[in-house]
């Protein structure tokens, strides 16, 4: 009885097996020569030591597929990758409502499991997140992808990455030999989830629409801020939608057995903003 106890509860509790990532960069990202051979630091739910970074894919079946895609970015303080709460749940949950996602795993600017903090948030992390959405852009029709339907999320940490994103996107080059190097880094829309650094964040014409929560108990810096962020969107007729959460704090995230909350149910209203925004639509 105890046998089948313990086979029950793991064939329950167990994670499935994580979709295969894939490197950013074929033969390694510019700046990481030194730590090539470097494993990273995983227990599931926190990595560091990232020193090759990658998309983890989970693609919507055909016959589900929206054509919409997201790549998602886990925070951590820029010391590490909470993938757990921000992370690989919140794919399968998109995935499985027909929204292709990939998780990013970034250069860290303060990693734990580095003690030489080789990297910094402007130069390589920004480098891994325009990176991705080229990816992502330049690989679209493989994965049944709209290229004009591509946005990002971030949190906390990875909210800062998001955001920068939009505000300082880089054009295709043309000339490029990498393909991927051919196609823009702009998200065609944002989600920028409690992101750290949001009072100094801005917003200018022609940046993507914007999704914005956070908890009413987070640092001013943060629920404040991203209030200022939303009127500075405003003011520059650039559509935008903000939630906050009257119970909670910072990092809520999203997990599947934590829905007993408005917070834990901020998915499905960026669901709702994505249709109503006509970001959703079936192929």
């Amino acid at each position: 009885m105890r046998l089948l106890c313990f086979l029950f509860l793991t064939a329950t509790f167990c994670r499935a097996e994580l979709p295969t990532s894939f490197s950013l960069w074929q033969d390694g990202p510019p700046g990481s020569e030194k730590y090539r051979n470097e494993s990273e630091k995983n227990d599931g739910n926190l990595i560091t030591n990232v020193h090759n970074p990658s998309l983890t894919p989970y693609l919507p079946s055909t016959e589900t597929a929206t054509g919409t895609a997201i790549i998602i970015c886990p925070g951590g303080g820029h010391k590490k990758l909470c993938v757990g709460s921000e992370g690989y749940e919140l794919a399968e949950w998109f995935r499985d409502r027909g929204i292709a996602a990939f998780v990013l795993k970034y250069r860290l600017e303060k990693d734990e499991g580095c003690a030489e903090k080789p990297y910094t948030l402007a130069g390589d992390a920004m480098a891994d997140t325009r990176r991705a959405i080229r990816t992502v852009r330049s690989r679209a029709p493989e994965w049944q992808i709209d290229p004009e339907r591509i946005g990002i999320i971030g949190f906390s940490a990875g909210g800062e990455l998001a955001a920068l994103s939009a505000m300082d996107s880089v054009p295709g080059n043309a000339a490029a030999v990498d393909p991927v190097e051919k196609v823009s880094s702009r998200p065609d829309f944002q989600a920028l989830i409690y992101p750290g650094k949001s009072d100094q964040m801005t917003a200018k014409p022609g940046m993507p629409p914007v999704f914005l929560a956070c908890g009413y108990n987070d640092r001013p810096d943060i629920s404040e801020g991203l209030a200022t962020l939303y009127l500075k969107y405003k003011a520059v007729e650039i559509p935008a939608e903000f939630h906050v959460f009257a119970n909670a704090g910072h990092g809520f995230g999203y997990r599947h057995q934590k829905n007993n909350s408005a917070a834990s149910r901020w998915p499905q209203r960026l669901l709702e903003w994505l249709e109503d925004s006509k970001l959703l639509e079936d192929n």
